[in-house]
């Protein structure tokens, strides 16, 4: 099982920053994430970016195509807002 980490203490991007390097970060194996390679059991995956650190990941489209398999679950503000963004697109 793979579990998406947000935390409140992780930096929260804005439409201003200009990031432009990240990787996924497993916390239970404190190494970085590459499809379930960086070791045996579950983990627990944050979104690491070079200049701040462990970022808040935004919901993915994956996860409005299948909300019921991703851990946090998404709330409905989530979901409305992925909805408007996919129609959008």
């Amino acid at each position: 099982m793979t579990l998406i980490v947000r935390d409140p203490g992780f930096y929260e991007p804005t439409d201003e920053d200009d990031c432009t390097v990240f990787s996924y970060f497993c916390q239970t194996h404190d190494r970085f994430y590459q499809s379930e390679t960086c070791g045996e059991g579950p983990h627990l995956v944050a979104l690491h970016c070079e200049e701040h650190g462990p970022e808040t990941m935004w919901p993915q489209p994956l996860s409005l195509m299948f909300p019921e398999g991703f851990e946090p679950t998404l709330s409905e503000a989530q979901l409305s807002r992925l909805q408007a963004e996919w129609d959008a697109a």
